[in-house]
């Protein structure tokens, strides 16, 4: 059987491991696949019940746990679109974006419910509360019988976290979402013994589609944490789960580089020439990676990254220490996946090779880098963006591909290798391009910075990094007579490190701290926008 439908495909898997645990919160509830599904009957019929309707939109607003999964299989088996936003919004953002959605019905836990305000609440036809299920608050009776959901019919509307404008709503079908899975399969099988442990918010496409889909698929268990994946968190569940497969972001693997590693090697001056010797850091590296896959419980057979580059430093670590991260590649308007590449098949700084039935060139390349736009073509493209076809116009190419606004080249394996963002490019003084990302990468390697964005002023290039407070107290406090003078030597210290690590045209002619912080996407992603200083 041809499973085109989210329906089939958890219909398949309730058949067939029924008794197998599906999804357990940490040191919590757990439930099997069959459990799973008389949830999702309960909740779908609490939905028709209430007058939501095939078609209409069901908002699902709630931090990662085992009936977050039971609303979104609830909505879309019925037929219904199942709208799931970040947590991240602010009340104001998310009371704009239910109301663009022009949903019906809310599934939300108790903190993200206060969020809203009252008139929100008051257009729902019904508000379900994720915790256990219990309806808070109901203003119709009406039933309307569900529907069979078609491949081709709609499933889900994603809003994009707004790095540069608006957040806008991803429309994603059955079947791209259903194909989406085979071809992550294709790339990284699972199966009933794997144990995904999950760290990323569900309404990421990425820790949906791999996270949830993905694993719901091939009866595999997905573990939820019910705090933020801080080290004190981690640390006993990795101990304790023991997962085989976990979905992550850099810079959690960045953190644990930082102060468990180079952290360690570069304490006193004796040991950080010591590992600044190529011979010695990889011996030491594979000492730390055998160390890093027991603290990681000892079954991690896939790392995956994604959802940015991975910095340099980190990876460089990583193939060392022969830990089994991958590396992937997409956009929400992808489902995600385009590019990847599993543990035995990464290349330094590589993003990867394409997915199965992903086709992607460069256009408009620059003749002497050979750097171009990536588009793509893909069956799990999205419809286009929710009431806006404006925007949707403008993603595509005249002949059909998807634009993904990413500046690449293909290595000599064919493997995609990602510049930076077009929209971040900077042209140099003597019209060279200029990737702020590729600095950033560099600056954030530095001992202090935490991190960081390049911007253009005037001609020149300005850091603005984020320090790390406790280790710059710790500098500064040996100065007390003269912190002011010490404190400017350590922003030209981090220029001077930067620029002996880049290009020419890629120097930096300034750093300046980030006291308060950067202000960011509900995806974590700095909002390069309001930093823009060649406007």
């Amino acid at each position: 059987m041809k499973i085109e439908t989210l329906k089939q495909l958890f219909t398949h898997s309730v058949r067939k491991w029924s008794k197998r645990t599906a999804l357990s919160m940490f040191e919590r509830e757990s439930m099997t696949y069959g459990e799973m599904a008389d949830r999702v009957a309960y909740v779908s019929e609490l939905l028709s019940g209430a007058g939501i309707a095939p078609g209409d939109k069901v908002v699902l607003l709630s931090s990662s746990m085992p009936n977050w999964g039971v609303c979104y299989f609830a909505a879309v088996n019925a037929g219904m679109v199942i709208v799931p936003i970040l947590p991240d919004f602010s009340g104001a953002e998310l009371d704009k974006i239910i109301t663009h959605s022009e949903a019906k019905a809310l599934c939300v836990s108790d903190k993200l419910y206060t969020k809203l305000s009252a008139e929100t609440i008051g257009r729902m036809n019904i508000v379900i509360r994720t915790k256990n299920l219990g309806v808070l608050n109901r203003t119709c009776e009406e039933h309307v019988a569900p529907a069979e959901p078609k491949p081709e019919d709609l499933a889900a509307i994603i809003y994009t976290s707004g790095t540069t404008s608006t957040p806008k709503g991803v429309m994603l079908t059955h079947r791209a979402l259903t194909i989406q899975v085979e071809l992550c399969y294709d790339m990284q099988n699972v199966d009933e013994e794997d144990i995904f442990l999950s760290i990323l918010p569900l309404a990421h496409t990425y820790e949906c589609s791999l996270g949830l889909l993905l694993p719901i698929s091939h009866g595999s268990q997905v573990v939820y944490l019910d705090r933020p994946p801080t080290a004190s968190a981690l640390m006993p569940a990795f101990k304790k789960v023991r997962p085989t497969i976990i979905l992550s972001v850099p810079l959690i693997m960045e953190k644990v580089y930082r102060s468990q590693v180079k952290g360690r090697f570069t304490k006193t001056k004796f040991m950080a020439a010591i590992y600044s010797v190529g011979i010695f850091r990889k011996l030491l590296h594979r000492i730390a990676g055998v160390a890093m896959k027991k603290l990681f419980g000892g079954r991690v057979r896939f790392f995956g990254i994604g959802g940015a580059k991975a910095d340099s430093e980190t990876e460089r670590f990583m193939r060392e220490a022969h830990f089994p991260y991958a590396i992937g590649y997409g956009l929400t308007e992808t489902a995600p996946l385009l590019y990847g590449a599993v543990p035995s098949k990464t290349r330094y700084q590589a993003v990867g090779y394409p997915a199965l039935h992903v086709e992607g060139r460069l256009i408009n390349q620059n003749p002497e880098t050979g750097e171009g736009e990536l588009v793509v073509k893909t069956p799990c493209i999205m419809e286009g963006y929710y009431k806006n076809p404006k925007a949707t116009a403008e993603a595509f190419t005249e002949d059909g591909w998807f634009r993904t606004k990413d500046l690449c080249v293909f290595d000599k394996k064919g493997y995609l290798v990602i510049k930076g963002r077009a929209n971040n490019m900077i042209v140099g003084a003597s019209g060279e391009n200029i990737y702020p990302e590729e600095i950033e990468s560099v600056i954030n390697t530095h001992t202090l910075v935490t991190e960081s964005i390049v911007v253009a002023d005037k001609g020149t290039l300005v850091a603005l990094v984020e320090l790390d407070k406790e280790k710059l107290e710790e500098r500064l406090s040996e100065f007390k007579d003269n912190v002011s003078a010490k404190y400017d030597e350590i922003m030209r210290e981090i220029r001077d490190y930067v620029n002996s690590r880049v290009g020419k045209f890629a120097r930096v002619s300034q750093v300046e701290e980030q006291k308060e912080g950067f202000e960011k996407t509900p995806t974590m992603k700095i909002k390069r926008f309001l930093y823009r200083r060649d406007k």
